[in-house]
């Protein structure tokens, strides 16, 4: 059932094949359903850098949180196969490594805690690296995303988010357990400190929740991805407008501080980008614009 609401809500909200509507040359390449990672093989010399309990089981488990395109989602409910970006590439990723993923979906706030008791070896649901989440969790980077502000398209009145005093007296409607959650938790100070009403924050359990909420007029704006807000601002049945960029965060797989598992799928990262299949990815879910040149283990949060 849960499977059932998240595809049709991110139907609802996100047309397939969309592409970011701000830069008419990340537009996807090809349909959604292009496999782009089918001829991936394993790299001799990359799987090598698994440690030989791994190598020999073969397989490795992901906690996937599933949401909205592009990033993960169900395109359709009755195969119950995730599509998106985190799911192509986690996929390719596995294919370098000789390893068969064994997918199991959590919600995004229980993911990162779940990595230390061993209940999963890698997380995935474009994760943000945050010098807090670095005290306890390691990353191995794949696309440069970050953190954005949508509003309905009727809705003219909101500029471009800069300064989080701009959202004074305002309803700010975000994901639960995420990086925006934090920041907005963080910084409620700045209305008091100008003199003005404080703005109030509305966490839901997921992207379309909060998209919905946003929809029916129950929250002024969305913080959100920058990747994910724009591909639902170019679909004409979502009815919202991106505002920009607010902060860029590196995206990577999240590991339990210290996991051997780092090395080797930083270099499979890299044997992606080598190869072209990275590109490929990224052309299909419409995202060039968060590429990145060279995989990076755990580095500073973005300025």
């Amino acid at each position: 059932m849960r499977r059932a609401l998240l595809a049709a809500a991110a139907t609802a909200t996100a047309v397939l094949l969309a592409g970011c509507g701000t830069d008419p040359t990340a537009r996807p390449a090809g349909p959604a359903t292009q496999d782009v990672v089918a001829g991936e093989q394993q790299v001799a010399a990359v799987a090598a850098l698994l440690p030989p309990q791994v190598r020999a089981a073969g397989t490795i488990k992901v906690g996937s949180a599933i949401g909205t395109p592009p990033s993960a989602y169900y395109p359709d409910p009755a195969t119950e196969r995730p599509a998106g970006l985190d799911i192509d590439v986690t996929d390719a990723v596995a294919k370098v490594l000789g390893l068969t993923v064994d997918r199991q979906e959590a919600s995004f706030e229980s993911i990162l805690p779940a990595l230390g008791s061993g209940k999963f070896d890698v997380g995935t649901g474009n994760f943000g690296v945050t010098d807090a989440r670095l005290k306890t969790i390691d990353f191995v980077t794949y696309i440069d995303d970050g953190q954005g502000f949508a509003v309905r398209k009727d809705n003219t009145a909101v500029p471009p988010v800069t300064d989080l005093a701009q959202l004074c007296g305002l309803t700010i409607g975000t994901g639960a357990g995420t990086t925006f959650e934090t920041t907005l938790t963080a910084k409620k100070d700045v209305c008091a400190a100008a003199g003005r009403k404080p703005y109030q924050v509305k966490v839901f359990s997921d992207t379309a929740a909060t998209l919905t909420s946003l929809q029916q007029g129950r929250v002024d704006l969305v913080m959100s991805t920058i990747n994910g807000l724009r591909y639902q601002a170019d679909q004409a049945a979502s009815g919202t407008r991106f505002l920009g960029e607010f902060h860029r965060l590196d995206v990577g797989f999240a590991f339990a501080k210290g996991s051997p598992l780092a090395p080797a799928f930083q270099a499979a990262v890299n044997r992606l980008i080598q190869d072209g299949t990275y590109d490929r990815i990224l052309r299909k879910w419409g995202v060039t614009g968060s590429a990145i040149q060279q995989s990076q283990i755990s580095p500073p949060e973005h300025p």
